[in-house]
Formats: structure tokens, sequence, C-alpha cells
């Protein structure tokens, strides 16, 4: 059971004004307000306090007000980054392991799964969420029913909004249409959709490419801001978690910001440009309401950059130091992408750590944050740390040592332990070809010193030979989730229904 230096200036400032007028300071809650700003398929390498060469002085600033993780991990695609955060839980958990629908089954979550808004809903916060959701599309599994007062956003993901423009895809929509005699279906065609908590969620607007390049600009950002503001004036703590679309294909910028980055070039570059400018907009919002002092501000992506957003093609978009990307699973340039977070006077500046921490770890951690971790479920496993202490300054470590990685299939494909890394099974190389090859099982597992070969190319079985006690810690690592699954049956995917453990 549940429980209860800017890019293109001119171009933002035109688009701020459109947002509302500027609150004077106020006093808010002892509770801090949390803003989650989540990018899509972002890599390692794309911002410029991480080595990219587009410039990001807003998101640099961000970086340098708090604290910049060098190691933090993710999930395989969308969908499960997104489940891991929401839930504190690993998406093989809950069925949420891949973004392909289950035939036969519901797309996304069950509605028993606690996400992180209903828990700060029932610690007293107004919730919202604009943008991506892609944890399920039908009623009773949007946002609205998973603890979000309201939102505006998208069920699924932003290729959706390029299927209108193919021919064919109209027809079989009509077909759906006629056939199912379900004028309610939420996306055939996609839609934007919106709702409120208690309602069923309807359509907003068509999702298609007209509203692809201006819908972070003329949308997301301005109802994220106005809702900052409008609790901030309220006095009332808020979560408002921003599913941001780039860099997800189809690439689209803003016209403002085409042809905008002589010093690199490319749509990917303009993109990334127009990213840093819409974040500061965000962060401006929130020191305009008064609250900037008693909000959390959460940075990440949700997947690394690859073959879906250009990785070294012509695109664009980098990795870093790492080996893989989106499909070339599950080296580091796969799980391993950018991620920060701010609380002024509680959080100390400017903090550069290699510590681990993961999209599991927010849930907990944030619980905590807010003073209320005692709504964190007992009745399930979850999987992430409570990482408070450390970004309080009151540990050293995160309490995270190990990081296991799960395939498309629910499958395990490695374990991480401190700075070691064990493949049990991947895909093989190169990048580009990775998604047209099965996953593959070694004949040994792979495994690698991360804090001397980042780029994971040095097997240490044919290198060194200095591993075989790493059988150990992995396989700890491995036996207690085993164990754990015992107690707890992972949710099947696609199931219809899940009403919880009996114990």
């Amino acid at each position: 059971m549940k429980r209860s230096a800017i890019h293109n200036t001119l171009g933002c400032a035109l688009i701020g004004a459109a947002m509302g007028v500027a609150l004077p300071a106020s006093a808010q809650d002892e509770k801090p307000n949390v803003v989650f700003i989540l990018v899509d398929n972002v890599g390692y390498g794309d911002f410029s306090v991480y080595g990219g060469t587009t410039a990001t002085p807003r998101i640099d600033e961000l970086a340098s007000d708090g604290i910049r993780f060098t190691n933090y991990n993710v999930e395989v695609q969308c969908t499960p980054s997104r489940s891991a955060i929401m839930t504190g839980r690993h998406p093989v958990r809950s069925g949420t392991y891949s973004v392909l629908p289950p035939p036969g089954g519901k797309d996304g979550m069950v509605p028993w799964e606690y996400t992180i808004a209903e828990l700060l809903s029932d610690a007293g916060y107004a919730t919202a969420l604009y943008g991506k959701w892609h944890l399920g599309n039908e009623q009773g599994r949007l946002p609205n029913d998973q603890g979000f007062d309201e939102w505006w956003g998208i069920p699924n993901s932003w290729d959706q909004s390029g299927f209108t423009s193919y021919p064919m895809y109209n027809l079989l929509a009509k077909e759906i249409l006629a056939e199912e005699k379900k004028t309610e279906l939420l996306n055939v065609p996609p839609h934007v959709l919106e709702g409120k908590k208690g309602e069923p969620s309807k359509p907003a607007m068509d999702l298609d490419m007209k509203v692809r390049p201006v819908i972070d600009a003329d949308y997301l950002i301005p109802k994220t801001v106005n809702f900052i503001k409008e609790q901030a004036a309220a006095k009332k703590p808020f979560f408002v978690y921003l599913g941001y679309s780039e860099m997800h294909p189809p690439i689209q910028c803003n016209p403002a910001f085409v042809g905008t980055s002589p010093e690199r070039g490319g749509m990917y570059s303009d993109c990334i440009a127009e990213m840093d400018c819409r974040v500061g907009q965000v962060l401006d919002g929130i020191e305009e309401a008064g609250v900037a002092d008693n909000t959390i501000v959460v940075f990440s992506s949700d997947n690394a950059t690859g073959g879906l957003s250009g990785g070294a093609g012509a695109n664009g978009g980098s990795n870093g130091p790492f080996r893989g990307d989106f499909f070339y699973t599950p080296f580091e340039g796969s799980m391993r992408v950018p991620a920060m977070v701010r609380w002024p006077g509680k959080f100390a500046k400017g903090q550069v750590t290699d510590e681990m921490f993961a999209a599991v770890d927010w849930f907990p951690t944030l619980a905590a944050l807010v003073g209320s971790p005692d709504l964190v479920p007992t009745d399930r496993p979850i999987d992430g740390k409570d990482a408070s202490d450390f970004m309080l300054g009151k540990s050293k470590t995160t309490g995270r040592e190990d990081y296991m990685f799960f395939g498309t299939d629910g499958e395990l494909m490695s374990v991480k332990w401190r700075n070691y890394k064990m493949i049990k099974r991947m895909t093989a190389g190169p990048a580009y070809e990775a998604i047209d090859q099965a996953y593959i099982e070694p004949q040994l597992p792979l495994f690698f010193d991360l804090s001397s070969d980042p780029h994971e190319d040095f097997n240490l079985w044919t290198t060194t030979l200095t591993m075989a006690w790493l059988f150990d810690p992995m396989l700890h690592t491995i036996g207690a989730f085993e164990e754990s699954v015992k107690k707890f049956p992972n949710i099947p995917a696609g199931a219809k229904d899940f009403k919880g453990y009996t114990q």
C-alpha cells in the first residue's frame, strides 16, 4: 500500500520579459523548495564546466555555487532513469527498465509505486511537472496520478513530435481511432497533455514539428518560472520538476539560437547554448521570487549522448573521457552524466567530487533534506542512498560504494565498486553499430580500474591480473540484490496492477 554569461542575451531577454513581474524578496517556511531540472540525452562532456567547447556560463555558475558530481550514474534509457529518480528504486524492480511498451501489458509504473512527488506532497509541498514524463501514457499512470498537483507536458518522448509529419502514421492514427472508436485516446495523434490532481488529464495542444523548436522557451520555462513565483508569493514550499526537451531527437533549436555558435558550429552546439540560457531563466526566476537562499536546485541529465544525439557524428555531443554511449553499454559513457546541486548557505560552494552518486539516490536524499525521511516507504526495497549528510558537509562520503547497471532486458550488465568495474555483459562496438548488436557475455567478466583507465581499454585479466580479489565485493553486491528480490519479487513489465507485498 502506498504511503501517505548568457548566450544570446537579447533572445533570452525578449522571452524572459513575458514571464511575469518580479516579486519582492519574501520570507519562506523552513522547508526548502526543490527545483529539479532534468535535461534529455546530454553527455558528460557537453557543458563547458565539464570540458565542453560550447560556452555554458549559467550552468557553470550553478555548478560553482554548489556541488558538482564527476561520478554521477544513471540508468540505461529515459524511462528507467526517470523511474529511478521518481522512486529511488532500480527500475528493474518496477518493470520500467525499457522505453519499449510491453506487448499486451500496460505502459509505465503501476500506481502502487510511491514517487518523490507523492512524498513531497505528503510533506505539505505544492508540486508540478512541466515537460517529459515517460512513465505511463494513460489515465491513472500520469503525473497527476503520481503526486503532482498539476502538469503540462508529454506522456512519452520528444521523437513523437515528428509523427504527424509521416503520411503513413496519419493513416494509422485514423485507423486506430476508427477501430477503437475512442476519441478520448490521449496520445493518438501525439499531444501535449495537461492535468490536475484528482482530475483526468486532457490534450492541451498538438505535439508536432511546429511546437518542437519552441516548446522549452515558449511553454516549459515560463510555466516553471510562474509556478515558482506563485508558490513563493503564497509562502508555500514547492517542488517543480522540469523535463527539458533537448537534446532528444529531433533536435530543433529555437530560431533565435540557430546558427549562433560560430566557435563550434552546428545545431547541437546551438541547442546546448540555448539550454544554458533557459537554465539561467529558471535561476533568475528563483532569485526574483526571493527564495534563492531556501531553494535546492538540482540539474542533471537522464542519459548519455550517443547515436541518438549525434555522438561523434555530424550533430555533435560528447561523453568526455569515457567510452560508451546510449546503446554502447555498459561502459562509463553510457551511464556517467553531468549532475550538480545547489543550496546556498547549506551546501559548500565550488565543491567538485568524485564520490559516487546515482539517480536512485535523489529520492532518499531529498526526503532527508526537506525533513521527511520518515515518509520513505519501508514496505519495499529502496535502492537509493541518503547522501544528505555529505551534501551538508557532515560526512566525507555519499554512502554509495557500489552501483549496479541493468540492460534494456532487465538483466544485470555491470557492477561498479569504488574505482573498479566488472562487466558481465556488454554490447559489441564500435559505438554506431552497437544498436545492431545483441548483448554478449564474455568468457570471463571484464575488470577495469577506472581511476587509471576511465576509457575502459585495459581489461585487468589480460594486463596485470591483479583483480581476482575483486570478485568478493562485486558478488556481495549482486548477492544482496538477489536476496532482496527473493523477498520482494520484481514487478513484471506491463503489469496491469500491483497491490503490494504481503510479509
